[in-house]
């Protein structure tokens, strides 16, 4: 650590630092308190914002299929929804939350972590109260739903921006990397709810076919933001403000210790000298500068703030590129236009049931084996189930069917037991996806920034996640679209070809991070390299370092 020494040597102003006064240790093992139920409770509560961001990003699927629905944005003598129609419904989402977490990144250090999420809820509503007036008298349904998606987008943007923001700075370092699992586990349950409500209104020959799944999205805001006025605010976020009672009190309550405790004032000077050592690094600037700091550095600097930004927002872009989305957004109306499944929606519904089940999973394997390792195993098992659900499909499997003698309309497979192994491949898949990448993408780009910069980087790695989000919706239906690409099967060969790329990416490219506390993350991305990390142990804290260098100064 002597390197750490010098730079604090320095870089650090000759000052007195806020340090002074609260106790501090040497030992790195003992700067957080043991985590009490109640603290644990109340870091879980907050993962609960994954369920609106799930559900609203899953209702759609089976909306679009919906006969009311179409009629209502196509008129009476269409079928299904054109490729432009279905791309711009599905897409207008998630260029909505694209521009909300990047606003977001900014208001959470301007008016706090809690309240930009809580602001996030209510733009949510206005979003589904105009949702729900889609296809009333005379309106035009096409536009009010895109309006009342794109609004909605902006407060899901706010909220999967900043949850992950928020829980990565209050939950224990021991078990941070389960809870915001947690807010994963939550999204996949979302996806599952919609599913189950589509499945139950797709047969309503009215307007209630739509606006039911619509209208269950309002609860989710109202619980979440209702919930986050009775949470303290980050105590980073405090600390970055210089307000360091309000940060021990923060600090406190997420603890479940007295004010008083060692352990409290042992973590708040950590956290103190950590944010102090950065803030000589990375100082305060205009609001330009500030996004401008993301950015600063060299590419080939392991610790640069350009690397960490690159690292945060091509991790995201990489889940995106695993074709998991494909599966949730469009695997509706792609199984119906196979025509090798006589029940898509049930379908559909089992790949989100698989989803929630195997998240839960990574509960346990992100804090035993880290993230790292299970980011690396979870590619390698994507890329093999994609290019088996490809391979299968071209030859024998949904790429293959006949008109069914009985019914010169539909379509079956020529061979059943194929297409049952394809859809047997893709539910492995998302286990993989869901125990792995799905909550692993997460909790790495909440862990790696430092404090001067982590709002921001956390809101472009987010909206990274949104723009190839955004992307992927928009092109996907003219990729598998029946009367555009028609790849059928053979799209699964691209996202094989980009689960490769996510393999090779997290083998070379992400550290390892379980353990640790964002501050001991910051020094560890300093110290070594990705394939490295694990290897690394910090033995000493900021804390000390600083007490140390006050007393050399005297």
């Amino acid at each position: 650590m002597g390197s750490f020494e010098n730079q604090a040597e320095e870089n650090v102003p000759r000052k007195h630092s806020l340090v002074e006064g609260l106790q501090t240790t040497d030992n790195v093992d003992s700067i957080e308190a043991p985590v009490t139920w109640k603290a644990y409770m109340m870091c879980a509560f907050a993962s609960f914002g994954g369920i609106f961001f799930g559900y609203d990003s899953g209702y759609i699927n089976g909306v679009n299929g919906s006969p009311y629905f179409i009629h209502k944005v196509e008129g009476m003598d269409h079928k299904a929804l054109s490729d432009p129609h279905t791309s711009l419904i599905t897409s207008i989402l998630s260029c909505g939350t694209f521009f909300g977490a990047l606003i977001a990144g900014d208001l959470a250090d301007r008016m706090g972590r809690k309240w930009t999420v809580i602001l996030g809820c209510i733009i949510y509503l206005v979003g589904v109260v105009i949702q729900m007036v889609t296809g009333a008298g005379s309106s035009d349904a096409l536009g009010v739903i895109v309006a009342g998606r794109l609004i909605a987008g902006v407060g899901v943007g706010f909220e999967s921006a900043i949850v992950i923001l928020y829980m990565s700075e209050i939950c224990p370092r021991k078990v941070r990397g389960a809870l915001v699992a947690g807010y994963q586990f939550c999204i996949t349950i979302g996806l599952l709810l919609a599913s189950c409500i589509v499945y139950g209104t797709k047969d309503i020959n009215n307007a209630n076919s739509y606006r039911i799944p619509i209208a269950i999205q309002f609860p989710w805001a109202v619980i979440l933001g209702g919930g986050l006025l009775f949470l303290p605010d980050s105590p980073r976020y405090y600390v970055k403000k210089g307000r360091i009672d309000d940060a021990m009190n923060a600090l406190s309550r997420v603890r479940g210790q007295p004010k008083e405790s060692q352990y409290v004032q042992v973590e708040i000077a950590e956290i103190i000298a950590n944010e102090e050592y950065e803030r000589a690094l990375i100082p305060d600037t205009s609001f330009i500068g500030s996004w401008v700091n993301c950015f600063r550095g060299s590419l080939w600097d392991a610790k640069s703030n350009l690397r960490r930004t690159i690292l945060g927002t091509s991790l995201q872009m990489m889940q995106q590129w695993t074709g998991v989305n494909f599966i949730f957004y469009y695997s509706t109306p792609f199984l119906q236009s196979t025509g090798a499944i006589s029940n898509p929606f049930l379908i559909s519904l089992i790949f989100n049931l698989v989803n929630v089940l195997s998240t839960p999973v990574s509960f346990y394997t992100v804090e035993r084996f880290g993230r790292r390792t299970i980011l690396v195993i979870g590619a390698f098992g994507m890329l093999v189930c994609q290019f088996i659900v490809a391979i299968v499909g071209v030859t024998v499997g949904f790429n293959k069917t006949h008109v069914d003698p009985t019914d010169s309309t539909k379509h079956i497979a020529d061979n059943i037991g194929a297409v049952n192994a394809q859809v047997a491949f893709i539910a492995i898949f998302i286990f993989f996806f869901a125990s792995t990448w799905g909550p692993g993408a997460w909790i790495v780009i909440g862990e790696i920034f430092p404090i001067p910069i982590r709002s921001r980087g956390v809101g472009l790695s987010t909206a990274s996640n949104w723009l190839w989000n955004t992307i992927i919706a928009v092109i996907t239906p003219y990729m598998v679209g029946e009367t555009k690409g028609n790849l059928k099967s053979s799209v699964f060969f691209i996202w094989g070809g980009l689960c490769t790329c996510a393999f090779v990416y997290s083998y070379f490219l992400i550290p390892e991070t379980k353990g640790l506390t964002l501050e001991q993350v910051d020094k560890m991305m300093e110290e070594t390299t990705p394939r490295t990390s694990a290897k690394w142990k910090p033995t000493t804290t900021f804390a000390s370092t600083v007490v140390h260098n006050e007393k050399a100064n005297v």
